[in-house]
């Protein structure tokens, strides 16, 4: 019998009392008043002497621990109950403090900025700042490719009620949604995260329908959307516009620390191995009786094998299948169990999707899901990944442990990988490493087709957006032309208001949350194939380029662990064999059941004419 698994995570060693909490008020209180007092003190004209700038880095970096430490809990506080009003209240309050806290950073930054290269240089020699040089010139360069100091703070004090404002119109239209379920002879209202769970349904002809419900929910819905879709962009354009910017990726490739000469090679190496997911993607048309696939088609389980885990036995596989591969990443996710660092409790109320925080000042994580059997078992496993890289990180000074969100999807790609196959190792019958197989398959559908038609539609809106606004009706038809190209026309039906349901895209904080994703999958698989060449020193190489995530960028992280070029398309192409071996293996193991369920569609097809 499996140990029993707590469910819900702990919030209240952090401040007890949820989002009526005394200590957290008087917490935020005390962030508001000293970001404030370090404003103050930077609102001065003179560049100041070295340990001035010293005293001032140390005060913004204890300072950027505590906004950390408070942004975690409100995320918290508002993901395990969309209807906590006082949630609702604290993130706008949040909102606040994290742009006056930018602020006092972009002050900061114009202070250094107004250094002389040679004292600049001289200066990053010497404690404290040596320790985080890579991060204080980037910083450096990136005011000076801002506007001046008044404007920039005046873009991030308007983006509080304008920029975020849309998104929190977004998130408030999702809370509000409830979509019906037949359930026996009654039907039960879901929330959109409940419902999406469902959208996995075994029968097709029941998935169909549930889908059709999902996709009519959205287009009651699409004309919030594309406001806030509309907004969120045009406001980003504006700040692009006053910083002189001219490309909608330039932010992005920023922000990840990459080049794109990289996402190029990325993306070509990708479209290469296309023709084998093609494949797949017309034998699961065959297997499931019909001439090409729906969207809702993608990610369901064929008939047989599929296996349901429950919480307890999948937290008990986790930190078994970690720890014989990894025996530090074993050791850790026990204690996120143990620790109620989960929250995993299949209820109404909570927003979908998963996500892993961090809470700085604790040294702790809070790993968010609603676990649901079956697949649930990957993102789990995901989410864990990404508590281990926060942990490995711990004790870097803060700047030092802001990694891109590109190098973010390897730890979490990398742990998903070890339950993968270590889950179709042991798996005892055909049927279950065939269903094994599927998911393995439908994460590289995911990250090599879904994500790019992501990509593709996010780039064309925001070429098209610089016009004006667009209609829902051409948000729709944006996306279905992206998701064509991507699946290489495969697919029969597709999911048009893809971009109403998928929260990435109102993601204020991340522009284009879509790459980075297939970037992190195959760093991944990468390292992974690394991991299979060298046993013995691969945790001790795989914790040093963990650490090392928030202090270089990817070309250079790659160089130094690996020894890759990122900007040629020789390790990636490399990186995505791993999953056209899987591919390729399903495709053998249901080369007769095709043949057959071919044989069927045929006759049938000779029978209507």
């Amino acid at each position: 019998m499996e140990k029993p698994q707590r469910q819900t995570w702990d919030l209240d060693v952090f401040f007890p009392g949820g989002s009526d909490s005394p200590e957290f008020a008087s917490f935020l209180g005390q962030l508001e008043s000293d970001v404030a007092g370090l404003a103050g003190e930077l609102d001065c004209p003179d560049t100041p002497e070295e340990r001035k700038l010293a005293f001032w880095w140390g005060q913004l970096q204890l300072l950027q621990e505590r906004v950390r430490q408070a942004g975690a809990f409100v995320s918290c506080l508002s993901a395990q109950n969309l209807s906590d009003c006082g949630a609702l209240r604290l993130g706008s309050r949040m909102d606040g403090i994290q742009a006056a806290y930018k602020t006092v950073m972009n002050r900061f930054d114009a202070k250094l900025e107004g250094l002389p290269e040679a004292e600049f240089q001289d200066m990053l020699s010497r404690e404290p700042w040596c320790v985080a040089s890579f991060n204080l010139q980037e910083r450096r360069k990136q005011a000076r490719d801002k506007p001046a100091p008044a404007l920039e703070a005046l873009m991030i004090d308007l983006a509080v009620d304008g920029y975020h404002g849309w998104r929190a119109l977004y998130n408030t239209t999702v809370r509000q949604m409830w979509i019906p379920y037949p359930s026996g002879d009654r039907e039960e209202m879901l929330s959109v995260g409940q419902y999406a769970g469902k959208l996995r349904e075994p029968d097709r002809a029941k998935r169909s329908e549930l889908f059709r419900r999902w996709e009519r929910a959205w287009e009651e819905r699409e004309q919030h959307c594309a406001d806030a879709l509309n907004r969120i962009a045009g406001f980003r354009w504006q700040m692009y516009k006053h910083r002189g910017w001219d490309h909608p990726l330039r932010e992005p490739l920023e922000q990840n620390r990459m080049s794109e000469a990289t996402l190029k090679a990325m993306w070509d190496a990708v479209s290469e191995c296309k023709g084998t997911l093609v494949a797949y993607l017309e034998r699961l048309a065959r297997l499931n009786g019909v001439r090409k696939l729906a969207w809702h088609d993608l990610h369901a389980p064929l008939a047989v094998g599929g296996e349901s885990v429950g919480y307890d036995k999948a937290a008990g596989k986790i930190v078994a299948m970690f720890g014989r591969f990894l025996p530090k990443l074993g050791e850790f996710a026990a204690r996120a169990f143990a620790d109620g660092w989960v929250e995993a409790d299949n209820r109404p109320g909570k927003r979908p999707g998963g996500f892993c925080t961090s809470f700085p000042l604790s040294r702790q994580s809070r790993v968010f899901l609603t676990y649901s059997g079956g697949g649930s078992l990957s993102t789990l496993a995901h989410e864990l990944g990404h508590a281990y890289h926060q942990q490995a990180m711990m004790e870097l000074p803060p700047d030092s442990r802001k990694y891109a969100m590109n190098v973010a999807e390897t730890a979490s790609t990398l742990a998903e990988l070890i339950v993968g196959d270590s889950a179709l190792a042991e798996a005892d019958t055909p049927e279950r490493k065939l269903a094994l197989l599927q998911e393995k398959a439908g994460r590289a559908v995911t990250f090599f087709m879904d994500i790019h038609a992501r990509f593709l539609f996010e780039t064309r809106f925001y070429e098209e957006r610089k016009s004006g606004l667009l209609t829902a009706d051409r948000l729709n038809e944006l996306m279905i032309a992206a998701q064509e190209e991507a699946f290489c026309g495969a697919l029969g039906d597709y999911h048009p208001r893809f971009w109403a349901s998928k929260g990435h895209f109102y993601n204020t904080a991340v522009p284009f949350y879509n790459f980075p994703y297939t970037f992190g999958f195959l760093f991944a698989s990468g390292l992974y194939a690394a991991a299979q060449r060298d046993k013995e020193s691969f945790e001790e190489r795989y914790t040093a380029l963990l650490r090392d995530t928030g202090r270089m960028t990817v070309e250079n992280l790659a160089e130094k662990h690996l020894g890759a070029d990122l900007t040629q398309p020789e390790f990636w192409r490399e990186a995505a064999k791993l999953s056209v071996r899987d591919v390729r293996l399903f495709l053998e193991l249901t080369e007769a059941e095709a043949q057959a369920r071919s044989t069927e569609v045929n006759q049938s097809d000779s029978f209507r004419s």
